[in-house]
């Protein structure tokens, strides 16, 4: 049923990248701070090689992953199959956050589409990688990609994301640094 590996193999790297979705679970080492699990989706997903992947990180309503890969590192990464053989595959590692401007960042960003509200690009170096039967997950039609997280970043603009992040994104829910973006008309203010 289940077994273990040390890299992404050509077979796991072609599922993997089939699957419209995954599911990011990452935690700081306080055993008093909040264990954060988030789906992701979008096309923004890349295997880079055999033991390191990335995704586009995209401005949500909040900044646990960020928050706990800069105060941790430790990350895991799962993907489910919803059609067809039953299937799911973890990928263990450590994340790093990379925002604008960072040359990892820089050297990545053109393997992934143009999405408004971008915010980072995570890498994680993967050093395990698991499968296991997945024979509970439920099957279920893909309908399509939602829209709604490009339209709002979109409809709000480059400097409305700007703010957005300033009042959700400076910190974790346990109060772990983010991302502390200024907008321009807050950085008149300060600068």
């Amino acid at each position: 049923m289940g077994k273990a590996f040390d890299r992404i193999n050509e077979r796991l790297a072609a599922w993997i990248s089939r699957q419209p979705m995954f599911f990011v679970a990452t935690a700081p080492a306080d055993p008093d701070t909040r264990i954060n699990v988030s789906p992701r989706g979008l096309d923004t997903f890349r295997i880079l090689d055999e033991n390191h992947v990335a995704w586009l990180d995209l401005t949500g309503s909040g900044i646990e992953t960020i928050a706990h890969l800069k105060a941790d590192g430790r990350i895991t990464l799962m993907f489910c199959a919803f059609e067809g053989s039953a299937r799911i595959v973890r990928l263990y590692g450590h994340g790093t956050v990379h925002e604008t401007g960072d040359a990892l960042y820089e050297e990545l960003r053109p393997r992934f589409p143009d999405l408004p509200g971008e915010r980072a690009i995570i890498a994680v170096d993967v050093d395990r990688v698991s499968t296991s039967c997945g024979f509970g997950v439920p099957l279920m039609d893909f309908v399509g990609l939602r829209e709604d997280l490009p339209d709002f970043a979109g409809s709000l603009g480059e400097e409305g994301m700007a703010r957005y992040r300033e009042k959700n994104n400076a910190e974790s829910i346990d109060g772990f640094p983010g991302i502390p973006v200024q907008s321009a008309e807050s950085e008149k203010l300060t600068g």
